[in-house]
Formats: structure tokens, sequence, C-alpha cells
């Protein structure tokens, strides 16, 4: 089985709940439980069908969302009032993150190399 990558550029406007949960690493599941407690993704878009339709700002809130419960160990409310009080903040957080990551991955590859 091929392993997915995860630091893969978002290029699509939408995307579908299995795609996302395995870009995420929860299963979908987790994801609509999420939906129902973060305001962040209280309107999600739903094609005709009632599928849900995830945005790139979507899949970096769930993101930043995954990183502070199961990694930083936040309850659900706290995470939720870190999301809608620190919306900037978390959004230069994550542009951070995504830069750092890119580096290691520079990094561990060039160290291959030598």
């Amino acid at each position: 089985m091929p392993k997915l990558n995860t630091d893969k550029e978002i290029q699509k406007l939408f995307y579908k709940m299995g795609e996302v949960s395995k870009m995420i690493g929860v299963p979908a599941s987790m994801l609509r439980f999420w939906e129902k407690e973060f305001d962040c993704l209280k309107n999600l878009n739903k094609n005709r069908k009632g599928d849900r339709l995830y945005t790139a700002q979507n899949i970096e809130d769930l993101k930043t969302i995954h990183y502070l419960v199961k990694e930083k160990g936040y309850t659900l409310q706290g995470a939720n009032e870190y999301m809608l009080g620190n919306r900037n903040v978390t959004d230069k957080n994550v542009e951070m993150l995504k830069s750092l990551e890119k580096i290691k991955a520079f990094l561990v590859e060039l160290k291959q190399n030598l």
C-alpha cells in the first residue's frame, strides 16, 4: 500500500470527506463529530446528494483542530475557543508549521544524499 503524502499541497476547490479523512488521519466519523462541535465547521458546503465538500480553509481548520486536540491535549471547548479567538494567529502558525515541515523534509533528503 503506498504511503499517503500528507504534505501534498491543496489543489482542488472542494474535497470529499474520504479524501479529507485520509489527509488529516482521522476517521470520517471524527470529522462529522468535529463539524457539530466547532463553530468554524458549521457551514460546510454540500452537494445535491448531501455529501460534505471541504474547502482548503476547512482542511486547514481541521488540521489545526487535530493538532490542538490530539497533540496539545486541548478540550473540545478549549480548542473551539482557541479557533474562534485566535483565527489570525492560528493561520500564521499553520503557515509557519508548513514551512518548517518543508525545511525538515529538505534536510532529511539532504542528509540521505550525503
